[in-house]
């Protein structure tokens, strides 16, 4: 990470990079997500890629291409906490790099960008952020831009809880986003957020794309088990019990999200058999019955 950015990026890395190429072969089900959305981001970043199409196969260039790249370089993913957003878009970032076979950097904005309360402190910070991006940008690289809790930076601006600073700062955040269509798909902002409804409504009308994150349904959670299980012994009958106890039908009546079983349930099955013992199916079930997953913030009509 440069000098003098550290309170800016809490990530500053060159794509494509080997350890996100890792991180994506254990995010479970993120091939098949990729290989449905990743069409949608090129055409926001991939604009050489598609003059080259329309010269190809209509040998002109089409009207149709200045809507594509009128559109707001900006991805947003949602859902609810645990649910593999961040890691989503940072793997998305490094596999769109090593697709389009360019050099690229991926900034990740920390949350010291809000900065100690000072007066124009807050939006001082996000114009720098975004100075650096465009810097790189400028330089004829991809930008990547991960924007975490954006829901802190970007909330709505009519809420009875906005302050003038924050207000300030999501004014801010929207002239930046509207800057970047300069560079031509050469920047990409992904916001990420498990309160969408929190997010200003002219934030929400300049994403080109919209990827919400659901619980990971059974299919998931069997994966995710396997993978995270193996050596230890279980039987396939035992994970099948494990997806049914952590899933709507289990004692929580809400299902688990994948931080839920790596960060909590497993470390709570190991407390009880370190450093004596190998962990049994039975330390899954007890933990299953001490660790509840995490509160949704969705209610059921949200789900309609």
């Amino acid at each position: 990470m440069k000098e003098g950015t550290a309170a800016l990026f809490e990530l500053e890395t060159s794509l494509p990079d080997a350890r996100l190429k890792t991180q994506a072969e254990r995010l479970v089900g993120f091939k098949a997500r990729y290989d449905r959305i990743h069409q949608d981001l090129r055409l926001l970043i991939d604009k050489e890629g598609l003059e080259n199409w329309s010269k190809k196969h209509y040998h002109n260039r089409l009207p149709l291409l200045d809507s594509l790249f009128d559109r707001y370089p900006l991805v947003v993913f949602h859902g609810d906490v645990g649910t593999g957003k961040t890691a989503t878009a940072e793997a998305v970032t490094n596999a769109l790099a090593g697709e389009l076979g360019k050099g690229a950097l991926l900034f990740k904005l920390s949350t010291r960008v809000r900065g100690s309360g000072n007066v124009g402190e807050m939006s001082s910070l996000i114009n720098q952020a975004f100075d650096i991006v465009g810097e790189e940008a400028g330089k004829a690289k991809l930008s990547f831009l991960i924007i975490d809790e954006a829901d802190s930076l970007a909330a709505n601006r009519s809420g009875s809880q906005s302050h003038h600073e924050d207000k300030v700062a999501v004014n801010t955040l929207i002239q930046k986003i509207d800057d970047v269509r300069r560079f031509n798909g050469r920047v990409l902002v992904i916001l990420c957020t498990n309160r969408y409804e929190a997010l200003d409504p002219a934030i929400l009308r300049r994403a080109a794309y919209v990827e919400e994150f659901r619980r990971p349904d059974d299919g998931e959670r069997r994966e995710i088990l396997n993978l995270d299980c193996e050596g230890l012994g279980l039987t396939a009958s035992a994970i099948e019990e494990l997806v049914q106890l952590t899933g709507t039908h289990g004692p929580h009546k809400l299902g688990y999200t994948f931080s839920d079983i790596r960060t909590r349930l497993l470390p709570e099955a190991l407390v009880h058999a370190y450093p004596t013992r190998k962990i049994n199916h039975t330390d899954l079930i007890d933990a299953i019955s001490r660790v509840a997953p995490s509160p949704t913030i969705f209610t059921t009509e949200d789900r309609v």
